[in-house]
């Protein structure tokens, strides 16, 4: 128990090794404790599901699980549950209960149910804030390489995007400019390099937030999902005022679904619901009802445990098949990153894909020339490990077939 307290903590990133020395507490920086207030791509083609194509792009979950009693039953039920006369724009009320203590339970995020909306997803959530705090000519943060639907639904709403450098630990807070409306980042598994943000660098991003009046969005698309240690803690639980929580079933269920959440002050809920009036969007009630009994019925709950021990062992079988190769990323969530020169990741999507393998370059997550260069390699949606097994050996020939210098 203590050892893997001591994991647990160092991952977390409070506390660090001394070599020769012994072990200490992470020196952090204090947030500012005076509050602010805040005023109130590209196509993606198609994924084909035929025979002999091997799918190893990114951002899908496996949903051959989801075929059980219990997923069959609570959308018999919902189907069976009349509409609501007026919708809610919060969401169905035994929900955002449900939610909530899901939220807590799994990523330590306590929130008071006037703070939690039911969105139609994390990028959903994302264009409700965007509208309702982003004017046409803001400056908003994007990490560089990020999310490209972050960028794309940012630009939509007339914001000036501006890329923020990111490392192998995550955001680069010390490389912030000034004057952003609101920043856009993935701390818990940076998408797609997959660092996960130190401590200090969260407090010192709460506390560069709160000295600009920026808020910060927080993306925690796959923090249910770590291979070495307990799912980390989110970032909203250091600062619920600063911090806007986004979350979504795409990867504990099915993006399908279409359910996610948005998690932040009541006051600032309280606008997104007034602006989300205004656009008249709504979150379907019947996958609402069938999100509610999953929950309530402790389905989910089991779902995860299960799919986390499935992920687990894909991600043995990724990365027993690209030995060899540098890796990224690979202790949490759903994807890997394969360190090859840009020339040798265009190369090998090219010959994979003719071989029916499709990979993503990591340039497709960059807004510019990419400084970092590799692929990008999903084990969500793959039938199975054989055909997990044999997609990642024909990327792994493929990559050691072209060195660096190869014309």
């Amino acid at each position: 128990v203590v050892t893997e307290a001591y994991e647990q903590l160092y991952a977390e990133g409070w506390l660090e090794g001394r070599h020769g020395s012994g072990t200490y507490v992470t020196d952090g920086v204090a947030a500012d404790p005076e509050p602010r207030t805040w005023p109130v791509e590209r196509a993606v083609p198609g994924r084909p599901d035929g025979p002999g194509v091997i799918d190893l792009r990114p951002g899908m979950a496996w949903i051959g699980a989801l075929d059980t009693p219990a997923w069959r039953r609570a959308w018999r039920l919902a189907a069976g549950m009349p509409p609501p006369q007026r919708p809610d724009l919060l969401g169905l009320p035994g929900l955002r209960v449900a939610l909530a203590d899901y939220i807590r339970r799994s990523r330590g995020v306590a929130c008071p149910v006037d703070g939690l909306m039911v969105t139609r997803g994390a990028t959903s959530g994302l264009d409700l804030l965007a509208a309702t705090v982003v004017r046409p000519g803001d400056r908003v943060g994007v990490e560089e390489p990020g999310y490209p639907r972050a960028r794309a639904v940012l630009a939509a709403r007339g914001a000036e995007v501006v890329p923020c450098p990111v490392d192998e630990h995550g955001l680069v807070v010390d490389g912030l400019p000034d004057g952003l409306r609101l920043v856009y980042t993935t701390p818990s598994h940076q998408f797609p390099l997959g660092g996960v943000l130190p401590v200090a660098r969260r407090q010192a991003l709460l506390a560069w937030a709160r000295r600009t009046g920026a808020l910060v969005a927080e993306d925690d698309y796959d923090g249910e999902f770590r291979y070495d240690v307990a799912p980390l803690p989110a970032l909203y639980g250091l600062d619920p005022d600063t911090v806007v929580y986004l979350g979504t079933t795409s990867k504990i269920l099915t993006a399908d679904m279409g359910v996610g959440w948005l998690v932040a002050r009541p006051g600032l809920v309280a606008a997104v619901a007034a602006r989300r009036e205004e656009l008249a969007d709504r979150t379907s009630v019947v996958p609402q009802h069938a999100l509610m009994l999953l929950l309530e019925r402790g389905d989910v709950d089991r779902h995860v445990r299960r799919m986390r021990a499935e992920y687990a062992r894909r991600r043995q079988v990724v990365v027993g098949a690209l030995d060899g190769l540098r890796l990224r990323g690979d202790t949490a969530g759903l994807h890997v990153v394969v360190d090859v020169p840009g020339p040798v990741a265009e190369r090998v999507v090219r010959e994979a894909a003719g071989r029916g393998v499709l990979v993503e370059t990591l340039e497709r997550h960059h807004s510019g020339v990419p400084p970092v260069t590799g692929l990008v390699i999903g084990y969500g949606s793959a039938r199975g490990l054989a055909e997990l097994r044999d997609g990642c050996a024909v990327v792994r020939e493929l990559a050691v077939t072209w060195p660096a210098g190869r014309p």
